[in-house]
């Protein structure tokens, strides 16, 4: 169909022609006139309301089907045949790389340390390779044009939205997308792999029933946990994982804090267990010992969970999971390093300033027959940041 016919009618708000200049009237078709105009059609017509001039339209290759196309093609869909490649490897790193805690030195340390290295590698080479394939394809086989339009106000109308549809659309055909199945494949390859990374980095961590065990799930508990009624004491740790040092009443001078992980007597002579006490990620404690005579408030429920001076909070701030390894002891304020979280000591941990809004859950403590401190029960609530049904 050719472009509509110019009549007496003018386009709302310009006076002469599609922008107030010119002497051509344009006469705006009806939307049964509009849904009969071929792809060329539209685009003309967006031409002239939009105040656009063609300077220069030639095609890449005007002659389908050269060398020289057929080598752009392939120089394009390798990008996206590589970014289908690195999201793949993604996947398998995300899901299949040794990904649990390994201390520096031991064997299978060194696969842990460039766990995080692979998949960001992966993941942005593979996000990467998509762009430079996009930049490529539009480098490459677009149509080399050259327009002039002038710039106006304002929001398009329905007539402005389709031409520009169509202007996509003619693009699209003059690039012979639709004949280039190499490109469309690996298009389709490097979307589908890239978009099936994003979901399992999104959605991988759900895969199992955090709820399986009852209350006794992983979300619920930690190795505070008494087993058969075995005492569980507070442990230092030196560096060795190996080495247990317990922890007496009188070891921390007034306004220090130390930290601790638990320790259970049938461990000792277990290496790899004692290891796995300070690899847990829910283990570790604050102990802090007030200075005397600061006033105490605690909180309702927990009145005996200290021992005297001295009380124990979990390390895992309860915003988004870091370690809370600073104390200062003249506020007796808790800080958080990752967002600045503060919480104050002697008022059951609760939060003081920061984006946490939860105190951190106190460890009951008291002490045995010899002064060493043990813990009395588990966390009596969930300790780190919230999750899905977390429990009151």
């Amino acid at each position: 169909m050719s472009a509509p016919p110019e009549s007496e009618s003018h386009r709302a708000g310009s006076p002469s022609g599609p922008q107030g200049h010119g002497s051509d009237e344009l006469r705006i078709p009806t939307d049964a006139e509009l849904a009969e105009m071929s792809t060329d059609d539209l685009v003309r017509l967006g031409n002239r309301i939009d105040d656009i001039e063609v300077v220069a339209d030639r095609a890449r290759f005007p002659v389908p089907g050269t060398r020289a196309e057929k080598r752009a093609e392939r120089q394009v869909a390798g990008w996206f045949i590589l970014a289908a490649i690195a999201g793949l490897a993604f996947i398998v790193a995300f899901i299949a790389w040794p990904h649990e805690w390994v201390p520096p030195g031991d064997p299978g340390s060194t696969w842990y340390a460039l766990y995080t290295p692979a998949i960001g590698v992966t993941l942005g080479v593979s996000i990467l390779a998509v762009g430079m394939g996009v930049i490529a394809y539009s480098k490459k086989l677009l149509p080399e044009d050259l327009t002039i339009q002038q710039r106006h106000d304002g929001r398009s109308g329905e007539v402005e939205r389709r031409t520009a549809a169509a202007r996509l659309v003619q693009a699209g055909q003059q690039s012979g997308i639709g004949r280039r199945k190499l490109i469309v494949r690996s298009i389709g390859a490097a979307g589908g792999v890239l978009g099936a990374g994003i979901l399992v980095a999104a959605f991988g961590g759900l895969v199992k029933n955090p709820w399986k065990e009852g209350d006794q799930s992983p979300l619920l508990v930690t190795d505070w946990r008494s087993e058969n009624g075995e005492r569980v004491y507070l442990r230092k740790f030196d560096g060795d994982p190996t080495d247990v040092v317990l922890v007496r009443a009188g070891d921390l001078e007034p306004g220090s804090m130390e930290t601790v992980f638990p320790f259970k007597e049938s461990q000792r002579n277990d290496p790899e267990a004692l290891t796995e006490e300070v690899r847990s990620s829910d283990s570790p404690v604050m102990l802090i010992r007030l200075r005397p005579n600061v006033p105490v408030i605690k909180r309702a429920g927990q009145e005996d969970f200290n021992y005297g001076s001295l009380f124990a909070y979990s390390k895992i701030c309860s915003h988004m999971g870091c370690p809370t390894s600073l104390y200062e002891d003249q506020t007796m304020r808790i800080l958080c390093p990752c967002h600045q979280s503060q919480f104050q000591a002697n008022e059951y941990a609760r939060p003081v300033f920061g984006p946490a809004a939860r105190p951190l859950a106190q460890l009951p403590i008291t002490v045995d027959d010899q002064g060493y401190l043990y813990a009395r029960s588990d966390f009596i609530e969930p300790v780190g940041p919230g999750f899905w049904e977390r429990r009151p």
